[in-house]
């Protein structure tokens, strides 16, 4: 068997081995955070009316679901590093996606972003802190920024990165320049992510666009260990919306989108195809843009806003689109810009 098809079957079995795990996983997730009623709140009706009269009947429904995907990735992955780690002469070592120069930084940022992502959704739903629960705002982009800070320092100082690659231009050298524009992709990918898991399936069918364009990229770069990293992640996403389209039985929560978000800005850095990401991840670009344009016409315009409501989503829903309309469109246009992205890089080369 040559070497492609032997990266070829590692990219499937990872996807399979995360899939099978989340997938066996995820019913008695759902069970232990029903019995301990980590049930989303629903805004008010005075706060928010439009969201509120749109998911009222949500309230209740299960948050958190994110566990299910990078603790799929964390248990195959971190399984098979400490099975390569204890026996260094087995098999499995063949396995192993964990490597200093592709996967440290993405998966150990994923992690740290879950970890803060679970506090803030335990806050939420248990209504501990302003507005309902949650960490403030400003705690928690203080958070995620010191996490895309760490992860842009390893990149500078530890991997020696500091071009950009413009496609059909070249490789650009920012610098010290670098380390604020690594900074400004990860955190914006972060919250762009999130403010698209509104609707039941957004997110994850969104996200597997992304990461399966990124993980193409990075297979032709030959950057393998990236590519069955990005595969796990669509395994897990896979196994996730198994019970998150409608009518969902769990959301994915921030411990799932900032976690995932932050991992999709640091592979689009690893392949160094950044500027591909406002393609790639077209359906997060709109959906922060919708989002900043009502902020922005509130304030300017005294009240007075474009959209119904905002993100996008819900100014569609607003507007009489069904939720599986909006959501099975957004996912086409997902898969549109993926592979445009895709083919942008193919012709690139």
């Amino acid at each position: 068997m040559d070497n492609l098809s032997v990266e070829i079957m590692r990219l499937i079995g990872w996807a399979l081995a995360c899939f099978l795990v989340a997938f066996v996983c995820t019913p008695m997730v759902i069970r232990l955070l029903r019995k301990y009623k980590m049930g989303k709140s629903i805004r008010d009706a005075d706060a928010a009316p439009i969201m509120n009269q749109l998911h009222a009947h949500k309230a209740g429904t299960p948050s958190m679901g994110g566990i299910v995907i990078w603790g799929a990735v964390l248990i195959v992955a971190g399984g098979v590093w400490l099975a390569c780690k204890l026996s260094p002469s087995g098999p499995w070592c063949d396995w192993n996606i964990l490597s200093r120069a592709q996967t440290y930084v993405p998966f150990g940022a994923m992690i740290a972003a879950a970890l803060v992502g679970l506090v803030d959704d335990y806050l939420n739903v248990r209504r501990i802190g302003p507005k309902g629960g949650g960490l403030r705002v400003r705690h928690r982009l203080l958070f995620y920024t010191l996490i895309a800070a760490v992860c842009a320092v390893w990149f500078y100082a530890k991997l020696d990165w500091s071009t950009v690659h413009v496609p059909f231009v070249g490789n650009w050298d920012l610098g010290w320049w670098y380390l604020p524009f690594f900074i400004f992709v990860i955190v914006a990918s972060q919250h762009s992510v999130n403010l698209t898991d509104g609707l039941d399936g957004l997110v994850g069918g969104t996200l597997m666009a992304a990461f399966g364009a990124y993980g193409s990229i990075a297979f032709m770069q030959g950057k393998m260990d990236i590519a069955a990293f990005c595969a796990a992640i669509i395994g897990a996403l896979l196994a996730f919306l198994w019970h998150n389209i409608t009518p969902a039985a769990f959301f994915m929560g921030d411990t799932g989108a900032m976690a995932l978000g932050t991992v999709l800005g640091i592979v689009a850095m690893l392949t160094n195809q950044p500027l591909l990401l406002p393609i790639i991840g077209i359906p997060f670009v709109v959906e922060s843009l919708s989002v900043l344009i009502q902020l922005t016409s509130k304030k300017l315009r005294h009240g007075k806003k474009v959209f119904k409501s905002s993100p996008l989503h819900h100014h569609l829903e607003a507007s009489g689109w069904g939720e599986p309309k909006i959501v099975m469109r957004f996912w086409v246009v997902s898969m549109i810009f993926a592979v445009f992205g895709t083919l942008i890089h193919m012709i690139d080369r």
